[in-house]
C-alpha cells in the first residue's frame, strides 16, 4: 500500500522551478490528482496511518487543513469509514469556532475549526499535503485538542526534511509518504 503510494508520488509529482517566486521548487500534485491509480494509491497510503496492524480504523475523525489537505483528508475519511473535519482559514466557518494564530515564514495566519466538530475523547488523524515548518500542522493539533480530541497521528504526502516540521509537532506521531 505505502510502496505503491511512494511510487505514484515519484512518478506523478512534478517539480516546478522558481514558482511562485525565484529560488522555490514547487511540488505540483495536479498530475497525481488526475491519475486515478496514483491518487487511489496515495489515499490508501495515507489511510494506513489511521489503521491498526489488522487494518481496522483506530480513529473516529480525519482532519484536513485548507486547502490541499482537504483534497486528501476527505477521501481518506471515506476509506476509513469515519467523518471528515475541515480546518479552515479564519472567517470561513459559520458556527462557533476555536481559533489558533500561528507564525508563518512571511507573516501570521489563523486557523479555525467548529467547536462541535470533534467530540471530547474522539481519536483524530490529521492530514496535509506537505510538512514544512510545522506551523499549520501544530496549529491544527492545537485545535483538535481544544475540542477535546486526541491526535493519534499526523500524516503527510511529503515532508521537507530540511525544515523543522517534525520538531514542531513534538511527541505527535508523524508519517510521510515521501521525505525530501
Amino acid at each position: 500500500m505505502v510502496e505503491a503510494a511512494r511510487e505514484a508520488l515519484g512518478r506523478l509529482v512534478r517539480d516546478v522551478v522558481d514558482f511562485p517566486e525565484p529560488g522555490i521548487v514547487f511540488k505540483d500534485i495536479t498530475p497525481l490528482l488526475a491519475d486515478h491509480a496514483g491518487f487511489t494509491a496515495v489515499v490508501a497510503g495515507l489511510a494506513a496511518a489511521g489503521r491498526d496492524t489488522d487494518g481496522l480504523p483506530v480513529v473516529d475523525k480525519v482532519v484536513g487543513m485548507e486547502a490541499r489537505g482537504f483534497i486528501f483528508a476527505a477521501p481518506v475519511a471515506l476509506a476509513l469509514g469515519v467523518g471528515f473535519v475541515p480546518v479552515r482559514k479564519v472567517g470561513k466557518l459559520p458556527g462557533e469556532t476555536h481559533a489558533v494564530a500561528y507564525a508563518l515564514e512571511y507573516g501570521e495566519a489563523t486557523l479555525e475549526v467548529h467547536r462541535d466538530a470533534i467530540a471530547p475523547g474522539e481519536r483524530v488523524l490529521v492530514i496535509d499535503d506537505v510538512l514544512a515548518t510545522g506551523g499549520t500542522a501544530r496549529a491544527t493539533v492545537d485545535l483538535v485538542e481544544a475540542c477535546g480530541g486526541e491526535v493519534v497521528a499526523t500524516t503527510f504526502l511529503m515532508e521537507l526534511s530540511f525544515l523543522p516540521g517534525r520538531a514542531a509537532l513534538g511527541a505527535v506521531p508523524v508519517t510521510a509518504l515521501a521525505v525530501i
